[in-house]
């Protein structure tokens, strides 16, 4: 679920997070909560391992990780959710016992100021739902039988393609196309790739 170890408990990443200076761990949750903005493409591992070594806090880059999966996790939750700070943190508070009374507060503040962005942003993500063609891959076949060729041995291309969808999850989409059908489908990704040209 979060996406942790086996061998690493929520108790276990939060003991280290609650070793962390305070405006260390916020800068952190910064970094995270814009990297769910889609400002950044992701929560830089050695920049975040590196900051923490400048102040002193000697951390092996699997427990700095764990705590960018949980705190993401758990911001992607309360986005998706429209979680409030306070019901955020119950959350929080309902994985671990663990968090310190010093700890929580910065939660609650960073959400406060970047709940309602993120919240639009997850919508706008749901809404559009729009996956990333990740690869295309195609075959010729002769067919022996079917509903859609009128002759047999008739040519035919079997498509094959790899999608990411906004999760990161990868499905894949197949179809088959007449030659007349794959006809028509290249003449329109031409006109697609002419367009681009021009922009």
């Amino acid at each position: 679920m979060l996406g942790l170890d086996l061998s690493t408990s929520v108790d276990g990443v939060v003991e280290t997070i609650e070793k962390l200076p305070i405006d260390l761990f916020a800068e952190t949750l910064q970094s995270i909560l814009v990297h769910l903005q889609d400002q950044n493409r992701a929560v830089d591992l050695i920049e975040t391992c590196d900051k923490f070594q400048r102040v002193g806090i000697n951390l092996d880059q699997k427990a700095v990780q764990d705590i960018i999966k949980l705190m993401t996790y758990y911001f992607r939750l309360a986005a998706k959710s429209n979680l409030s700070s306070d019901v955020l943190v119950s959350k929080l508070t309902e994985c671990s016992s663990k968090w310190s009374k010093s700890t929580l507060p910065v939660v609650h503040q960073l959400w406060t100021e970047h709940s309602a962005l993120l919240h639009a942003h997850q919508e706008v993500l749901t809404m559009a739902s729009i996956g990333q063609l990740v690869d295309i891959q195609w075959k010729l076949g002769m067919a022996v039988s079917s509903d859609t060729c009128r002759s047999l041995n008739s040519p035919f291309i079997s498509v094959l393609m790899k999608i990411a969808d906004t999760s990161g999850e990868m499905s894949y989409k197949s179809f088959e196309m007449t030659v007349q059908q794959f006809q028509n489908f290249y003449r329109q990704f031409k006109e697609m790739a002419s367009v681009l040209e021009t922009v």
